[in-house]
């Protein structure tokens, strides 16, 4: 891939070998009109004539090649390839470990791994999804219950009072219960809300202090 600075394009390629091979330029005055180097015009000249007719015609000569070398001969051999592939298939280790096992170096078994896609154990398939569903309502109930606490007077949350005597003052009257119930093979979920309380507490005596928020005092003269 060309670089994005780079003052020839495949377009400018087809355009530059057009002034060369029609228009009979000579490969010095068809570089100066591209702004290019002779050097140039003969690389994509020659890349011109010594494309196929199928390469010609697709313009595929004038796309970049890859940087892959031809030929690699300090690439690692066939045999040792095969030797770390089966101790990966063998244990599931990583680079390291295996280097250490076949006495590859783990820059060189990192390498194998990744030219044979094997770098990554694959992952496992997902399990399928488990559906059911009852025939009739009432079959199968999913049910519950929430418990919310009957406040007589005003919580921590307003009286940053957190001791366990105030407390059971505010939990002195019990508790409601909501049971949400949905069913299997209903449309839509239906709940119910049932109530469950202490009983109720004794009138206080008329001499008693009512009890009131911290911070408020009752005043007995009534007025």
């Amino acid at each position: 891939m060309a670089h994005r600075n780079a003052r020839l394009g495949p377009a400018g390629r087809r355009e530059l070998v057009r002034l060369i091979i029609e228009m009979g330029m000579s490969e010095r005055q068809a570089a100066a009109c591209l702004s290019v180097s002779p050097c140039t015009a003969h690389r994509w000249k020659r890349r011109w004539l010594s494309a196929c007719a199928q390469e010609r015609a697709s313009g595929r000569w004038a796309s970049d090649r890859s940087s892959r070398p031809y030929r690699s001969p300090a690439r690692t051999p066939a045999q040792t390839e095969q030797h770390v592939l089966a101790a990966r298939e063998r244990t599931g280790w990583g680079p390291r470990l295996i280097a250490g096992q076949t006495g590859v170096p783990h820059s060189t078994v990192h390498a194998i791994l990744k030219r044979h896609d094997r770098s990554r154990a694959p992952r496992r398939p997902r399990a399928a999804f488990v559906r059911y569903e009852w025939p009739c309502p009432g079959d199968l109930l999913h049910m519950d219950v929430k418990r919310y606490p009957r406040f007589r007077r005003a919580g921590h949350a307003v009286t940053g009072d957190r001791s366990k005597t105030h407390l059971e003052k505010v939990n002195a009257l019990g508790h409601d219960h909501f049971h949400a119930l949905v069913d299997d093979t209903a449309a839509w979920p239906t709940a119910s809300c049932s109530t469950t309380r202490r009983p109720a507490p004794s009138p206080p005596s008329p001499n008693a202090r009512s009890p009131g928020l911290p911070g408020t005092a009752s005043r007995r003269d009534g007025s």
